[in-house]
């Protein structure tokens, strides 16, 4: 099946407009809930806490959204935003592939390694 620039790019434009509108309602429901739970508390300000434990790791991030967690929801979001663009250049390889482009097949797979490898050993 020979597959055309023109489909090629409007499936990624679709891909790219559906992950980020589903990654934007995901955090936004879980900034609802976590406001619905804990906006009337008062902000703590005299100390800074960071990232709790629980939400540094996606084991940690499923756990708190299974448990209907908003700040877990929220992380969710926000890996979903950061998986939008490893999905565009994982659906390239393919397109690529498929139009039989072994150049841009070989340059797309090394930019997945550097943006895997950057994700892994980033941390």
């Amino acid at each position: 099946m020979k597959w055309s620039d023109a489909q090629a790019q409007q499936v990624i434009g679709n891909l790219l407009r559906i992950g980020v509108i589903a990654a934007a309602s995901i955090v936004l429901f879980g900034g609802v809930l976590y406001l619905a739970r804990h906006g009337a508390e008062a902000a703590e300000t005299k100390a800074f806490h960071g990232e709790p434990a629980d939400l540094t790791t996606p084991v940690g991030v499923v756990t708190d959204v299974l448990a209907f967690k908003a700040r877990g929801i929220i992380q969710l979001g926000v890996l979903a935003t950061i998986a939008v663009p490893i999905l565009r250049v994982l659906f390239s390889i393919g397109s690529f592939a498929l139009e039989t482009d072994w150049l841009y097949v070989g340059i797309t797979s090394v930019v997945f390694i550097i943006l895997c490898g950057t994700l892994i050993f980033s941390s």
